[in-house]
């Protein structure tokens, strides 16, 4: 896919997106009667929505595994994999207590929790988390096909790399299989490209649904708090996440930024790190320029652990919280927070409603009321979208920074318009 076609179809998802928001809010302004509510909005927009949706989620799980077999088997030794995988979780870690540093940071200044009467009487019951034990044990499947048929990421990347290793130790037979995998991952990238083609009117649909049922109104009684997790997020994608690339890679933060925007945009409007993955890599690989060797494993672990948008929610929500309560938080409040939702991150990673059971984890540690998440649901949809997209990013640029550390980085790409 050439650079005209790739700039055409950025344009198109931004005017699907611009489109959506219009008509999304104009409809729920409007306060819409049933027809348009029962056939448009709950209707046209979300069985297209969920089509598309259903589309990107169809090529995640043989996207990973194919491409991480033929990553795996792409590396002279093997020794090198284990030296990627430290690198990339270390920078995951790293990156995750840095945003949520900055968040306490900027709650902690702002305030935006000081002078609300919040009702105590909602409540919210998180479901229970697994132990740091059984998500070690979880990593391993004990049927790889129900790991996929599930999605359970972890578990395909796990047998992906020990089917790829098999793959490098197997001899004539592993070469020839190995050929076979190469000329999947040619078929399936061109599925994504198929899929793109029709993004901007996916786009359309998931951005209309939302701000037609959620509208803008959620945020006027917790807008402080909205903006300022807004805010934040933007400040870790623009300045901490440009500022590691430079740092540790050299790259140009500038054009780095521009490049991924496609998967950004895609990020945004479907508030899935996973589903997002195929478009992710592609973009990543092709356009960015990071070999497919370290993106196959990189991106679908990211889109799995990385969870620094979650994280900056929950350190202006904690902080948020406490000062609607009226709750004192010391400084080792603070720092048990910092490592609880770092640790978290990891630990609470394929559970369904990750971001809300972080966040009552890291709630209960530090002694704050729990039933404190339900104030705050009403936004969650909407920054939730800005969150993935945050997200996505941070994976790009530790894919980067760990491909150039590898000398698996194709800078003739990279420098490409």
């Amino acid at each position: 896919m050439n650079s005209p076609t790739k700039n055409k179809l950025t344009r198109n998802i931004v005017i699907g997106m611009f489109l959506g928001f219009l008509i999304g809010g104009l409809l729920n302004f409007w306060n819409t009667n049933w027809f348009i509510d029962q056939y448009i909005v709950g209707g046209a927009f979300f069985v297209g929505g969920s089509i598309f949706l259903a589309l990107l989620k169809m090529l995640v799980v043989p996207l990973v595994f194919v491409s991480l077999v033929c990553g795996t088997t792409a590396l002279d030794d093997i020794r090198k994999l284990g030296r990627i995988g430290l690198k990339t979780f270390l920078f995951y870690l790293g990156t995750t207590a840095i945003a949520i540093s900055i968040a306490l940071t900027a709650a902690v200044l702002f305030q935006p929790g000081v002078g609300f009467a919040l009702s105590t009487d909602k409540g919210f019951t998180p479901p229970e988390a697994p132990s740091l034990i059984q998500v070690i044990i979880n990593l391993f499947p004990t049927n790889p096909f129900k790991a996929m048929a599930e999605g359970n990421m972890l578990q395909v990347i796990v047998f992906s790399i020990l089917f790829g290793i098999a793959l490098i130790m197997s001899g004539k037979a592993g070469e020839r299989v190995s050929s076979i995998f190469n000329d999947l991952n040619e078929i399936i990238m061109k599925l994504v490209f198929i899929l793109m083609e029709v993004a901007p009117y996916g786009v359309f649909c998931l951005i209309a649904k939302t701000f037609a049922t959620e509208g803008f109104a959620a945020i006027k009684p917790l807008a402080l708090y909205f903006f300022l997790v807004f805010g934040v997020l933007l400040f870790h994608a623009l300045v901490t996440y440009p500022s590691l690339l430079k740092i540790f890679s050299g790259l140009n933060p500038v054009r780095f930024l521009r490049k991924i925007r496609t998967a950004q945009l895609f990020a945004f409007s479907t508030a899935s790190s996973g589903a997002t993955i195929p478009v992710t890599m592609e973009v990543v690989e092709h356009r960015v320029g990071v070999k497919n060797s370290i993106a196959s494993f990189t991106i679908p672990l990211g889109a799995t652990i990385n969870m620094d948008g979650t994280a900056i929610m929950q350190g202006v929500a904690t902080v948020f919280i406490a000062q609607a309560y009226g709750i004192e938080m010391t400084f080792v409040n603070y720092l048990m927070v910092i490592v609880t939702a770092t640790l978290a991150s990891v630990g609470t990673a394929g559970v369904p409603g990750v971001g809300l059971i972080m966040l009552a984890m890291v709630l209960n540690q530090v002694g704050l009321p729990v039933e404190g998440v339900a104030l705050i649901i009403g936004v969650d949809r909407l920054l939730d979208m800005v969150r993935t997209a945050v997200n996505i990013t941070g994976d790009a640029v530790v894919s980067c920074i760990v491909g150039k550390s590898e000398g698996q980085f194709d800078q003739d790409v990279f420098d490409q318009e």
